[in-house]
């Protein structure tokens, strides 16, 4: 059984970037574990601009690129502080 990452994407399946291949990041970041799930429960947000939560913090942008990017951004300063914890 694959265990879950120390950083959790999760994902609206009705949302714009659903339509990206987000597992991709757990090739890349080892650490994460992606989530895709029917609902977030932040309909107006998901309607308006692709978004993803990542360890509860929510993350969009106004296109699917900028919105990859911050979540890439987000992982990498949720890792440098679980790092600083260590």
């Amino acid at each position: 059984m694959v265990g879950l990452g120390i950083v959790v994407v999760e994902v609206c399946d009705s949302n714009l970037l659903s339509s990206v291949e987000l597992e991709q990041l757990e090739e890349e970041y080892p650490e994460i574990a992606v989530l895709r799930l029917d609902c977030l429960n932040l309909c107006g947000l998901c309607k308006l601009r692709p978004y993803a939560m990542v360890n509860g913090k929510r993350v969009f942008a106004k296109t699917v690129e900028e919105c990859v990017q911050l979540i890439r951004q987000t992982i990498e300063e949720e890792l440098r502080a679980f790092d600083d914890i260590e």
